[in-house]
């Protein structure tokens, strides 16, 4: 790596100083809520296709290559980071942020980051565990992020698709981010880099989960896509919060990779969210939001920016918090996926080997009106609910999932409880049917963690092969088996397979990696 001009560095500035600048340089504003608002310019998502894993000797037989994972090479690598470090050498400053990832300090991994804007160190003050004063005396970082949103490659040199570029080298413990200044970027870098580590070194599961700890110690995870309320249901009143997004799962302990939360605030309200509500204050960032009329006043359902607004913010923000953002192995998993067919249970209870076959496929749903030229329901998988940041097999993560299950909870009770919720679709599809209530969602989670749901009849869905309750707390009874709540039974069951056919044909790929055990957890199809 060359050289770099450390006179221009601003290390470890505060975040009030952060908001400061970004003012004072015209690049954000305050709100009303008193977080600073900033647009990120073109992108305001990750560019899934625009992400790279050099390609050497340390990666070439350990990464599953492919459209997720893509391949570049080290000479690519190479002039594009000399790039980079021209850039940075010619800028007057450059905020620097020294952070951890992993709230486990057996497992922890000392970021530097470097970024153009002071905007972006906040988000990683946000986003990152914060060091104390004690550990930045003598920081040595493991790994080192540059997101410099000015520099643009050339696809003819530097091997890119376009100009934008987020790069990951495992053999120099490096990450480069240019031509977006989407902080997204940032914050999944660290993430694909720990799916990478943590399991081939230390026998942790990542997980793309929220968690949370209720009040005798109890853990539950939540893993869902966008959409599906992951970060909704795990910000409970009643449970403290470990985190919202990323975790690992250790022998002993579920922790979180994190110290902050990234929530979307699309048409966020204090009635419904209001744990993420009263964290949008001094020291968040919020991003890509509009105003009200008088351009102080946040609009949160604005989407004229784009349907993606965010907001970043530490976790202390929100009241009720797990100490040391850590707790105990969990007694209950939740997956969770938007059914927009209307023909998944609301909440259904899952064997070992059914939760590998859904854990691998990661269903939800897209709805018409989300995305240019969706008309009705659209299925859509993410193995491991992250596959967009697993450099490794899918399969890898299932395996370890599948053997931290049966070795049990914390309370001996045998192998741990794990649940598909559908937060989607009842009574139809999507157009026909209506949205199953939060408070039905919330109601059955707690029947779940409560162990309110050990003592009743269950009955099996005969396409998916779902252990589906006849009964539940404060939640009706006739929603819990969904193919009673169509007018139409006939049609019901003809969508059932349909949906059990794209779950066939999307599993198709990791036949070859899955035991027959998971395979067989699938749904039934048609003879």
């Amino acid at each position: 790596m060359k050289s770099l001009n450390e006179k221009s560095f601003l290390v470890n500035l505060q975040p009030a100083a952060l908001v400061e600048r970004t003012i004072k340089d015209k690049l954000g504003k305050l709100s009303s809520t008193g977080a600073l608002v900033i647009n990120t310019g073109k992108f305001t998502g990750r560019s899934p296709k625009d992400r790279f894993i050099v390609k050497d000797s340390l990666t070439e037989d350990k990464v599953d290559w492919g459209n997720i994972n893509i391949a570049i090479e080290p000479s690519h690598y190479q002039a594009l980071e000399d790039r980079v470090m021209d850039y940075v050498n010619s800028l007057d400053e450059v905020f620097v942020r020294d952070a951890h990832a992993c709230a486990n300090p057996n497992y922890r991994l000392k970021v530097r980051v470097y970024t153009e804007f002071p905007w972006q160190s906040l988000f990683v003050y946000n986003m990152f565990v914060r060091p104390t004063s004690k550990d930045l005396q003598a920081f040595s970082p493991d790994w080192q992020v540059f997101s410099f949103p000015g520099v643009m490659a050339d696809p003819e040199i530097h091997g890119t698709r376009q100009e934008n570029f987020a790069i990951i080298n495992f053999s120099k413990k490096t990450i480069i981010i240019g031509g977006t200044a989407y902080t997204g970027e940032i914050k999944k870098g660290i993430f694909s880099v720990l799916n990478f580590i943590l399991p081939t070194e230390n026998n942790v599961l990542p997980m793309h989960c929220s968690a949370n700890v209720g009040s005798d110690g109890d853990t539950s995870l939540f893993f869902g896509l966008s959409g599906t309320g992951k970060t909704t249901l795990s910000n409970d009143p009643e449970r403290r919060l470990i985190g919202d997004d990323e975790h690992g799962w250790s022998k002993e302990s579920v922790f979180n990779f994190e110290g902050g939360c990234y929530a979307k605030t699309i048409d966020l309200s204090a009635s419904k969210e209001p744990q993420i509500y009263n964290a949008i204050k001094f020291g968040a960032l919020l991003e890509n939001v509009g105003f009200m009329g008088d351009g102080y006043t946040v609009d949160y359902a604005d989407t004229t920016i784009t349907q993606n607004t965010r907001v970043s913010y530490p976790i202390y923000h929100i009241d009720n918090i797990m100490f040391k953002s850590r707790g105990d192995i969990p007694e209950n998993i939740f997956f969770l996926t938007c059914d927009a067919f209307g023909v998944l249970p609301p909440i259904s209870k899952l064997t070992p080997e059914q939760a590998m076959y859904h854990f691998i496929s990661g269903y939800t749903a897209k709805i018409a009106g989300t995305e240019e030229g969706i008309n009705e329901p659209e299925a859509t998988f993410s193995a491991c609910f992250g596959a967009p940041f697993l450099p490794l097999p899918p399969t890898a993560y299932a395996e370890l999932l599948g053997e931290k299950i049966k070795k049990g909870s914390r309370s001996g009770h045998g192998e741990i409880n794990v649940w598909l919720i559908n937060t989607g679709w009842t009574g139809g599809s999507y157009g026909e049917g209506n949205r199953i209530e939060l408070s039905y969602t919330r109601g059955m989670i707690k029947a779940a963690i409560t162990g309110a749901l050990n003592h009743v009849d269950y009955t099996i869905h005969p396409v998916f092969k779902l252990a589906m309750p006849t009964k539940c707390p404060d939640v009706p009874n006739a929603i819990l088996n969904p193919r009673d709540t169509w007018r139409n039974e006939e049609e019901y069951d003809k969508v059932a397979l349909r949906l059990a056919e794209l779950f066939a044909s999307n599993f198709e790929k990791f036949k070859t990696r899955a035991t027959d055990a998971i395979i067989n957890a699938g749904p039934v199809l048609a003879e």
